[in-house]
């Protein structure tokens, strides 16, 4: 029984920004369960390696930062696959700002690529999923969405808005058995803060866990599988957060 509730043979799923990282992991273990995965990204290389390396995988070069690129992403994804079951919107970036310095450049990049995108996805595969009555769509917040980090201005505010367009999406779909929630990872070691942080801040990150480790990213794989599954079909409107403890941690 409890092998059947996390089969996903015959879905089909798209995961943006699937080339690496935490993306690359989520759909691993979708195609390990059965599922027919499209992954996506902006770099062809690393979705050539990314689909060598997992097997039995496509993909597709796709830019979300453009404004015509989630429905340009939809209209491939459809015609590749035939049918989008369950969408992982897990593309997104991070440019550090103080308040009093974020520039309207990155402002802009990161609302069309961490919000704007997903929603234009998400627009564009819904009807699928309402006709057929059945869909997982899952976000890929933060748990920088539930509190702040100085200089995470938009990052912050992006992350958070995933969470109300969560639940908002959930009360509507949920006439159609189509499920919306959100992922709230804590500290992944990915490429991104990889770049973003030096060996004390990578430190201050880990001891504020429970666990006193960064998580690897394969640790979200069963977390997205547990969504995106019959196992997760009473789950809707709900941020599960994968933070190894570090939102337990008030001082």
């Amino acid at each position: 029984m409890s092998d059947r509730l996390f089969d996903l043979t015959g879905r089909t799923a798209v995961v943006t920004g699937g080339s690496r990282g935490l993306g690359k992991e989520m759909a691993r273990g979708f195609v390990e369960h059965g599922a027919r995965v499209l992954i996506t990204s902006r770099h062809e290389e690393e979705l050539r390696a990314a689909a060598a390396e997992i097997g039995k995988v496509e993909w597709l070069v796709n830019d979300l930062a453009q404004p015509k690129g989630a429905e340009e992403l939809a209209k491939a994804a459809l015609a590749r696959l035939g049918k989008v079951d369950i969408l992982v919107n897990n593309a997104g970036t991070n440019l550090p700002q103080p308040v009093d310095q974020i520039t309207d450049e990155a402002w802009e990049t990161m609302i069309q690529l961490n919000l704007s995108g997903v929603m234009r996805l998400t627009r564009a595969l819904v009807p699928g999923m309402k006709e057929r009555k059945w869909g997982r769509i899952i976000h890929i917040s933060s748990v920088l969405g539930l509190g702040g980090k100085e200089g995470r201005n938009g990052y912050c505010a992006t992350k958070s808005a995933l969470i109300g367009f969560a639940q908002a999406s959930a009360l509507d779909l949920g006439p159609f058995n189509v499920t919306v929630n959100c992922i709230a990872p804590g500290p992944f070691l990915t490429d991104l803060p990889g770049k973003l942080l030096n060996d004390q801040q990578k430190k201050h990150f880990s001891d504020r866990t429970a666990l006193l480790r960064w998580g690897r990213p394969e640790e979200l794989a069963g977390p997205a599988l547990l969504l995106a599954s019959d196992a997760g079909s009473y789950i809707t409107g709900s941020v599960l957060l994968v933070d190894g403890g570090c939102a337990a941690r008030m001082l």
